[in-house]
């Protein structure tokens, strides 16, 4: 069979199928039928990707389906509100393909979309129904799902079909359905599709934290080690007291041995509240390691005024104490600083015996501390007790 015999019968085929497609339509029965014949030829046949009769029939099937389902719905009778909404997806889908396929110049270069007008129109009045249709799947945990509805809500405003829309500059849900669609994706673990609107979404103030957070995850998804950190540090430096950025970024500091850096942020963090343990900790903690005892026994006091069953003042301020003992031991001097070493070794006792009582399964830390304050002190008894619960 000669080329030109078979795609005679390709045009008959597809003739054949959009005059019973357009049949179902105009009777209002078998829509879903219609649809079908024009999936077919779309999956089965080349040519028919390049016939704009074959989308604008499809388009039509299913804006009928579409208008059912809507009266349906007006007249509370029993619908599928997923499928009711996918309605909607597919027509955004169908007519910017339709409009890609009418927009080619013709034969003298100009360019006229056959339908970008009046589905432009019709498709701006069920817009809303991609936003709605996202946050419904959403809430059903179906956030791949949900992803697409936000990314085809968002995609239009770059679409040539909505041209003059202008949603970015007159649609106040944009920086919503923004945030969403990272949501999504970071619900999916997905970095692309997290970083994709991300900074649309970062334009809502009131979740702008939550909008970082997600963008430092993807960051760290991807192994991008300078974006994360940047983004911790702009996450803390607006919201401080935002339970996400601040732990990470001190624990980044101080394992990479930047203590001065923890110090910082922690004062920083101070300014904003002075009462806030969390800072105060990490203070603490910067000053032990920078070996500035007396000031982190300071700022453990403190803490411990503030709330005196928080566990890690107690230890800090003992080891402060037991460092300060450990520097003067190592000077092999033991009659001049015996009173000293004395009065540190004591001091020390109060603070890790109040320890072991808040955190008696830590014994890892606090008994070899103990055994070290009993032997220095001359405690017999506990000593013999700390003996043989190390042994």
């Amino acid at each position: 069979m000669t080329a030109a015999l078979l795609l005679a019968e390709s045009a008959q085929a597809q003739k054949k199928d959009i005059s019973q497609a357009r049949t179902y339509i105009k009777s209002g029965k078998d829509l879903d039928k219609a649809e079908k014949l024009m999936t077919n030829l779309l999956a089965k046949d080349s040519l028919s990707r390049h016939n704009r009769k074959v989308w604008k029939t499809w388009y039509d099937a299913v804006m009928a389906q579409y208008v059912a389902g809507n009266e349906k719905l007006y007249l509370h009778q029993k619908y599928d509100t997923v499928a009711f909404f996918g309605l909607t997806r597919r027509l955004y889908t169908i007519a910017e393909s339709l409009d890609s396929l009418t927009a080619r110049p013709d034969k003298k270069g100009r360019v006229r979309p056959e339908y970008r007008k009046e589905h432009a129109a019709a498709l701006d009045q069920l817009r809303p129904n991609l936003y709605f249709g996202g946050i419904f799947l959403m809430r059903q945990g179906k956030y791949e799902e949900a992803f697409d509805y936000f990314d085809c809500y968002l995609d239009a405003d770059c679409q040539p079909l909505f041209s003059g829309y202008d949603y970015a500059a007159n649609d106040s849900l944009m920086t919503d359905a923004a945030y969403w669609a990272t949501t999504c994706g970071y619900r999916m673990l997905d970095a692309p599709r997290t970083l994709k609107y991300a900074q649309a979404a970062l334009g809502d103030k009131e979740k702008r934290p939550f909008t970082l957070q997600y963008l430092c995850e993807a960051y760290s998804m991807l192994e991008n080690d300078s974006a994360y950190e940047a983004t911790l540090v702009e996450g803390f430096r607006d919201y401080p007291e935002f339970p996400y950025f601040f732990p990470r970024l001190a624990d980044r500091y101080k394992d990479k041995g930047r203590n001065a850096d923890v110090l910082r942020i922690a004062n920083q963090g101070l300014e904003s509240n002075d009462k806030n343990l969390l800072f105060m900790l990490a203070k603490a903690i910067a000053l032990l390691n920078m070996e500035r005892y007396d000031d982190c026994i300071a700022v453990s006091r403190q803490m411990i005024a503030l709330n005196d069953t928080i566990v890690e003042p107690y230890f800090n301020i003992a080891t402060c104490y037991l460092n300060q003992a450990l520097v003067l031991e190592e000077q092999n001097e033991p009659r001049k600083n015996h009173s000293r070493l004395q009065y540190l070794y004591r001091e020390a006792r109060p603070y890790m015996e109040r320890y072991r009582q808040l955190a008696a399964n830590d014994k890892q830390r606090w008994a070899p501390a103990l055994y070290r304050i009993y032997l220095n002190l001359n405690m017999g008894k506990e000593f013999e007790e700390i003996d043989r619960l190390m042994r």
